[in-house]
């Protein structure tokens, strides 16, 4: 798309950072994205649906069960429960996170805000260890604290990025953090697959229970203790609005009333972030949900699971770095565009996969690879360069609704659609229209512009 806007020069310097302080930025990806992994993408969603359908008396390790179990007096198919309940940890989420961004602009103490968050998170999945026999209840209540903290924590550590580069080094220090939490990630999951592998026994289900639990646990002591590099190296930037005093907490509600109200001034940000609302909830809901459709839908066994989305991992770091560099050629706006186009592709894959035939469910794993944490970590710093000056955490509260782990839309519309049709395939290309949506709403979206009217300057290439 043709811009004809040319920003006024802006002589402002880059925020100065050291390598140490990206460094510990960079840390805390590797500490979060444990969770993002271990437990999102390959462990709790079959654990805790085979928890679930041990609640509505199904047999451990059958192959189909269409029972039911009734939190709250409501009929959920056992196979909904999951993608219900990451509906409702975002919807909530929707509440909390703007606040929890607008609290952090107040706060002269950030480091303090990322450490409530990461710690209530590790210590609520590392509680998975209780959740044992038919208790998917407790496992429902603390994946939902897990979920909500975790969101709250990528805000904070979110909000640090435009204090850490100016526009032009923000797309390259973005998808290091992104391209060092897939590497951290995939180490976790490694170990975890060696565990599997080793103490796994064929056919002896509750085993393969216990240990889909204590890897989910390991995860959360991984996010506790590898937090401590974070918050030991980064550094304390207060605005403008942290350093004048007062209470963090009721100021930042207050500019969170005045921020919504002014919000209107920026339509070309709020356009943005419409489109990663929609595109983003597509990925979100892939990552969340791939397990959930491998064993559900293509009977395959745990370690297969395990194997493609190691590969993943590690193949997201280099796609990463891949589509970072693409981006310092080409622009990062462009090159998220390119990865919808991939998306698209991968879902119909996905939906043509054949059951029990583990290496083309590996194949599109490492397609998924290249292109997943590079159109994540552009998205971030793209719209780094739309936020209006001291209000960082206030709108990637805002972003945080459809980022990691958090999405809604995608595992609603799944669920339902498995409701009414037992069919995870079907369930799968409901999906689609994230993805075509989304990018068609991105492709609308006047970039150079739109970081011109939030008074920033753009990056050379865009």
């Amino acid at each position: 798309m043709a811009e004809t806007v040319t920003p006024a020069v802006d002589d402002t310097p880059a925020p100065a950072s050291t390598r140490r302080e990206r460094s510990g930025w960079y840390f805390y990806d590797w500490a979060m994205s444990a969770f993002s992994t271990t437990v999102i993408t390959v462990f709790l969603g079959p654990f805790l649906t085979t928890v679930t359908k041990l609640a509505a008396g199904c047999e451990l390790g059958a192959d189909t069960c269409g029972g039911y179990v009734y939190p709250l007096g409501i009929k959920v198919a056992a196979g909904s429960y999951f993608p219900y309940l990451v509906s409702l940890s975002v919807f909530l989420t929707v509440f909390a996170l703007p606040i929890v961004g607008a609290i952090a602009d107040r706060s002269a103490h950030k480091k303090r805000l990322l450490a409530a968050a990461a710690f209530i998170g590790a210590g609520a999945t590392v509680g998975m260890l209780f959740v044992t026999g038919d208790r998917y209840l407790l496992g429902g209540a603390l994946f939902m604290v897990a979920n909500i903290a975790f969101g709250a924590g990528v805000v904070v550590y979110n909000s640090f990025l435009p204090q850490l580069g100016g526009p032009d080094d923000r797309d390259g220090i973005s998808s290091r953090g992104w391209a060092l939490g897939y590497l951290g990630g995939g180490l976790l999951l490694a170990l975890n697959l060696v565990a599997v592998s080793l103490l796994g026994e064929e056919g002896n289900h509750q085993r393969t229970l216990d240990l889909a639990r204590w890897s989910i646990v390991s995860a959360g002591v991984w996010w506790a203790v590898f937090t401590l590099i974070p918050l030991r190296w980064l550094r304390e930037h207060p605005t403008a609005a942290a350093r004048a005093g007062g209470n963090p907490v009721t100021d930042g509600f207050r500019q969170l009333g005045r921020t919504l109200r002014e919000i209107k001034a920026y339509p070309l940000t709020l356009f943005f972030l419409l489109a990663f609302l929609v595109y983003n909830d597509g990925i979100q809901t892939v990552i969340a949900l791939a397990s959930q459709y491998g064993t559900e839908e293509l009977k395959l066994g745990q370690s297969t699971l395990i194997v493609t989305i190691l590969l993943v991992q590690f193949l997201a770091f280099g796609g990463a770095l891949l589509l970072g560099a693409l981006a310092k050629r080409i622009g990062a706006w462009k090159t998220v565009l390119i990865s919808l186009v991939l998306w698209t592709g991968v879902i119909l894959g996905a939906f043509r996969l054949p059951a029990e035939a583990p290496v083309p469910f590996m194949i599109l794993g490492a397609a998924i690879g290249l292109v997943l944490g590079g159109s994540q970590a552009l998205s971030r710093s793209l719209f780094s360069q739309l936020i209006p000056a001291g209000k960082e955490g206030e709108y990637y509260g805002f972003y945080e609704i459809s980022d990691k782990g958090t999405s809604w839309l995608g595992p609603l519309a799944f669920g339902i659609v498995f409701q009414l049709t037992n069919s995870y395939r079907v369930g799968l290309v409901s999906l689609l229209i994230f993805f075509v949506v989304g990018f068609l709403l991105l492709l609308a979206v006047p970039i150079r512009r739109a970081i011109v009217a939030a008074g920033n300057t753009p990056p050379r290439v865009l």
